[in-house]
């Protein structure tokens, strides 16, 4: 009878286990490929600092599972602390939404080998971010440009064509941010790219995306912050 009782009890307390993680209404799981030993912390932003929402022990399994309460689509980070003495560990940043999260990544290349799916915002902040990259390699080049005509072009001369090519591509980068925004005004990520990669641009700019959005995104988390931002620039 003891030994029925106890059977009994020990499944209970992992049903209700089971049950607590499945409370959560962000559920993350996935595998990192070559990782037998480590920790792996949910993070997010709290009053201008990383902290930990969740964590799960590597040792040896496939599989890795995190979790959270969350209300509105927000930025979240996958941060890897691989426990082997190399100061150097890695994080991947990306929108948390409500529902099930699947990130698959490996160990050698941690940020830039991730595979995330579940996520609608996270989907559009991946497109965003693939053109910013693309600006982001002009800026380079004309970098390299500045330089590599050190010695054929007048030093003031050089100067104001980097000046020029500089600025020029710095308020494409901002139109196109906006213009992105502006096209997905009925997404948590507008917002956050207003707040994020745009917050100095034109206030009368920023005032007609804040107009645009929704009132769902409006009322979200960053769309909030961002109405309180357009209220200190005005």
């Amino acid at each position: 009878m003891k030994k029925i009782l106890f059977k009994f009890i020990f499944i209970s307390i992992i049903l209700l286990g089971c049950n607590n993680s499945n409370n959560k209404s962000m559920n993350i799981s996935g595998s990192i490929k070559g990782l037998k030993k480590g920790t792996l912390y949910l993070q997010k932003l709290k009053d201008s600092s990383l902290i930990n929402v969740d964590s799960f022990k590597v040792n040896g399994q496939k599989n890795y599972f995190l979790a959270d309460n969350i209300i509105d689509s927000e930025m979240y980070y996958l941060y890897l602390n691989k426990e082997d003495g190399d100061t150097l560990n890695d994080r991947i940043s990306f929108f948390g939404e409500k529902g099930n999260i699947k990130i698959n990544t490996l160990l050698t290349t941690f940020e830039s080998s991730a595979k995330i799916y579940g996520s609608e915002n996270n989907l559009i902040w991946e497109e965003y971010n693939s053109m910013i990259r693309k600006f982001n390699s002009k800026n380079l080049e004309i970098i390299k440009e500045y330089i590599n005509k050190k010695d054929i072009v007048p030093d003031k001369e050089r100067l104001e064509i980097f000046e020029n090519e500089s600025n020029n591509l710095l308020k494409r980068r901002y139109l196109f941010s906006l213009n992105f925004a502006s096209l997905h005004s009925n997404k948590t990520i507008a917002p956050y790219i207003a707040l994020y990669e745009v917050p100095d641009a034109n206030p009368r700019l920023l005032d007609t995306l804040y107009s645009n959005l929704s009132e769902e995104v409006k009322n979200s988390k960053y769309g909030k912050i961002f109405g309180l931002h357009l209220n200190k620039i005005k």
